[in-house]
């Protein structure tokens, strides 16, 4: 592991906003802030709202400043990554802001059934070929359910054909309700002041001049969800590699 990893995961031990449970602890003893984040941690009751695979923070950062009557929790296995949000809302005296750097499949050990309102993914990978690891599939929203209030929100922006033509029919086929459906956000007129931040990937996908998808639906409390069952052709084109972005200005600044 790299000098300036070691020197970020160092810092974050430091971070009051930060929290690293080990798979082990979290088994044995729990999570203390499950069922308490309003009570013991964010000090008011202001709705929860979750970024999933958070990376760098960006949204969970750029939410948190624009609505500062709600609270917004970053989750990420990334600790390297998530360090460059966790670090700003320090800096910046950010008390609606925390991060978990946890597995998304153990979600639920961390926050209690309606202690969250609504849940951002935003450029996850779209596991194109195991459905269950997709973060919008019925397994990952049957474990939502279990943190959400009834028929919180999930908001969903991606730049994947792939990951939307699925998300809009398993959407469509569970008749969930829509609020915003768009192939092209930034052509579409809808992109507002939330939809209008960028992550470190968007920028990304955007300077490739790749279109980014929008889904935010409703998530009923109880209707059993069935997966889609259809052929939806792979996306052609992959990701830059680390290094590659690194080094690239257009990127290195972000």
């Amino acid at each position: 592991m790299g000098k300036n990893k070691l020197k970020k995961f160092g810092e974050m031990d430091t971070f009051s906003n930060v929290f690293q449970y080990p798979y082990s602890v979290l088994m044995q003893q729990g999570f203390p802030l499950k069922g308490k984040w309003h009570t013991d941690f964010f000090g008011n009751g202001n709705p929860i709202v979750l970024e999933l695979g958070c990376g760098k923070g960006e949204y969970t950062v750029g939410l948190a400043k624009r609505f500062p009557d709600r609270n917004f929790i970053g989750v990420d296995i990334k600790g390297a990554r998530m360090w460059t949000g966790a670090k700003q809302a320090v800096t910046d005296n950010m008390p609606n802001v925390a991060f978990v750097r946890t597995n998304i499949e153990l979600i639920a050990s961390f926050f209690a059934q309606g202690e969250v309102s609504e849940i951002w993914i935003t450029f996850p990978d779209p596991q194109m070929k195991k459905v269950n690891k997709r973060l919008t599939s019925v397994r990952f929203l049957n474990l939502y359910r279990q943190i959400l209030e009834p028929n919180g929100i999930i908001n969903l922006k991606t730049d994947s054909p792939f990951l939307y033509a699925y998300t809009r029919e398993l959407v469509r086929l569970n008749a969930l309700p829509v609020e915003v459906d768009t192939d092209d956000l930034y052509a579409s007129g809808l992109a507002d002041d939330i939809l209008e931040i960028r992550t470190f990937y968007e920028q990304q996908w955007l300077a490739r001049g790749l279109t980014i998808k929008y889904i935010r639906w409703h998530l009923d409390a109880d209707k059993e969800l069935c997966e889609p069952d259809i052929e939806i052709e792979f996306d052609t084109y992959r990701s830059f590699s680390r290094g590659y972005l690194e080094t690239d200005p257009k990127f290195s600044a972000k």
